[in-house]
């Protein structure tokens, strides 16, 4: 990714975003996160979330400025608290009846796109930059365009139709997102959507072989063993195949993500001037992943900071921005244009949590 650089009389500022913190001093936050999760039965989790992403949005700078959040603990229990409530109502009243069951179901389709709305929303007004918050505008409908019923085709369409499904949810995402007054907008085309989407159907279909190949060499060696040391092979095999069939999902999913972000990045401007840019490696990236998880689980989690912190900060430092004209006068401009309207209101808004 080349972002330009210019003096302050050019036309443009770019710079790629910095994450100056460290794995020693997450381990810290991360450990007393965790103690207290467990003495407090779970319920101190949601400050746990509070402290790592004020840590992580705090330690993430561009343009000399480094993000803050604004959320409290407080307010994300008493989020998850309502979610928890409104599963216990529609657990126990589906169990009443069946017809309370299908009303119920029917019910969930209406409410999870709320819930994702109301998540978004308070996601983007905890965060702020240069004392200028975020926000979300998005309406239910959409959400229940982009995210039900593109999920749906997605599935229907044996993942041929993820690209477009993708297009809806990112515009969605993007097209109702703000920073203060000013709209976040991302002309998406399918092509490199679908550009995108080349490797992981490469591997899916090399997972979907793999599998008709596991099942049928299953089912043959249990038609044609008899009761001997054969009868463990295809129980040993059966047990390995669904394994290696996850970990190529998620290899699939995890690189066409990667791939996304550059491609929805690389199409969004912010008040349709400031160009926002990715140059995410999908390769690097997922053996960023990968390579995280695996020392999380040969430490048995004690490597998890420093994971967490390693992928953090190389997903920034592949992230960039060009600002057209002097970043200070920028958010000057908008501070005097929004006013006071995105201050003291923010801080009372649900805490759901359906993070960007």
């Amino acid at each position: 990714m080349s972002i330009s650089s210019t003096d302050a009389f050019g036309r443009s500022t770019g710079q790629r975003f910095v994450f100056r913190g460290t794995g020693r001093e997450y381990f810290g936050i991360w450990i007393v996160n965790i103690l207290l999760t467990i003495v407090t039965l779970g319920i101190y989790s949601a400050w746990a979330k509070v402290r790592r992403l004020r840590y992580f949005l705090g330690n993430t700078c561009v343009l000399g400025t480094h993000f803050q959040y604004h959320a409290t603990g407080k307010q994300i229990l008493i989020g998850r608290l309502i979610v928890v409530g409104i599963l216990i109502v529609t657990q126990i009243l589906s169990y009443l009846h069946w017809t309370l069951s299908l009303g119920i179901s029917l019910l969930f389709l209406l409410v999870f796109p709320w819930l994702i709305v109301k998540g978004l929303r308070f996601s983007a007004r905890v965060i702020s930059y240069r004392n200028i918050r975020f926000d979300f505008t998005g309406r239910v409908g959409g959400a229940f365009l982009a995210f039900m019923v593109g999920g749906l085709i997605a599935i229907l369409s044996l993942g041929i139709l993820v690209p477009i499904t993708s297009r809806w949810t990112s515009r969605y995402l993007i097209n109702h997102l703000r920073y203060g007054d000013r709209p976040f907008r991302a002309d998406l085309n399918v092509q490199p959507l679908y550009a995108a989407l080349l490797v992981p159907a490469i591997v899916m279909v090399f997972g979907g072989v793999l599998g008709g190949i596991g099942l049928y060499t299953v089912v043959e060696a249990s038609l044609h063993s008899t009761d001997g040391p054969h009868m463990d092979v295809p129980t040993a095999f059966g047990s390995v195949l669904p394994i290696l069939l996850i970990f190529l999902y998620a290899v699939a999913t995890t690189y066409y993500g990667a791939a996304v972000r550059n491609v929805v990045l690389n199409a969004t401007l912010i008040d349709d001037k400031h160009a926002l840019k990715s140059d995410i490696s999908p390769w690097r990236y997922l053996w960023v992943v990968f390579s995280n998880l695996f020392l999380t689980i040969l430490t048995l989690g004690l490597l998890r900071p420093w994971a967490a912190v390693r992928e953090h900060r190389y997903v920034m430092q592949s992230t960039g921005i060009i600002v057209d004209g002097d970043i200070s006068e920028v958010t000057s401009a908008i501070t005097q244009s929004a006013g006071n309207a995105f201050s003291a209101e923010y801080l009372d808004v649900e805490g759901f949590e359906f993070g960007i």
